[in-house]
């Protein structure tokens, strides 16, 4: 996959209710204090589509390797426990005023996998998200948005996945609708804005709007909207070689979840109205 690679890759932490807790990343934020007790805990960057230009100990340098792919997961050479994170990836176009961001517009949407290394004492969640090429995973098949907002095609979708373990198929994420999350449509958009714009570099989070001005202000955009609710199992179970993650998003107004698990047994993964990420893991 190498049609993103001149755009900007964040992401939102937080935006769907109990994932942190989940994830075991409740106390990376105590100390983030937001104006609405659901709102996200703050912006990240996965990938900055520049070259470094000064040494300093932020970004790091990884985030400047493209870390993207439809068909794969690369486990990380250290050994540390990963887990995937099925999300919605949103394909946006951005326009600057004077150095800050002005507006945010989402054009398409996606399976999205924010593969996270979970390891306690990581100083900023960047530093749990990118480790290389094929860190991450974005559908190849992506879905157009008519209108971001209450009414739209979105309004029909819903999120779930799988991972095959040995032949053997296990709900990994919970099946939601996407108007879950808690943080979406204008509200969402706005927030980002506003996000970027005043983050600082403080606890787990940093100061994306300098990396963003460094990378000459991408007009396009990659952002992926927040982890939802894990099952039991994918909770509990962190990815190992030979493993399958599946990442579907689907338009519950045409198909039921039982007859998609029946063709995700199947291997039947495409159908007309998908957009699904399937990867294998290295």
């Amino acid at each position: 996959m190498s049609d993103f690679k001149n755009y900007l890759g964040l992401g939102i932490a937080g935006n769907f209710a109990l994932h942190l807790a989940q994830a075991g990343e409740l106390e990376d934020f105590k100390d983030i204090i937001t104006e609405d007790e659901a709102a996200p805990k703050g912006i990240f960057p996965f990938y900055l589509p520049c070259t470094k230009k000064e040494e300093s100990k932020r970004p790091r340098d990884i985030l400047f390797t493209y870390p993207l792919s439809e068909r794969e997961i690369k486990l990380p050479q250290e050994k540390v426990n990963v887990q995937a994170e099925p999300e919605v990836g949103l394909v946006c176009d951005v326009v600057y005023e004077n150095d800050r961001l002005k507006a945010i517009t989402p054009k398409a949407f996606g399976a999205y996998n924010d593969c996270s290394i979970r390891e306690a004492g990581r100083e900023k969640i960047s530093d749990k998200k990118n480790w290389g090429e094929a860190s991450k995973g974005l559908a190849s098949k992506l879905l157009d948005i008519d209108t971001f907002s209450q009414g739209g095609i979105m309004e029909s979708y819903s999120i779930c996945s799988f991972l095959r373990r040995n032949e053997e198929l296990h709900a990994y994420g919970e099946d939601v609708e996407l108007n879950g999350y808690s943080y979406f449509y204008d509200k969402l958009t706005e927030w980002i804005v506003n996000q970027i714009n005043t983050q600082e570099d403080f606890g787990p989070l940093e100061d994306v709007k300098s990396y963003i001005k460094a990378c000459s202000n991408p007009s396009k955009l990659i952002i992926s909207i927040g982890a939802t609710r894990y099952t039991p199992y994918g909770e509990s179970t962190f990815l190992q070689s030979g493993d399958e993650l599946i990442v579907v998003l689907y338009n519950h107004n045409q198909e039921s979840i039982e007859s998609l698990t029946q063709d995700i047994k199947a291997k039947a993964y495409h159908k007309e109205g998908r957009s699904i990420l399937a990867q294998k893991v290295l």
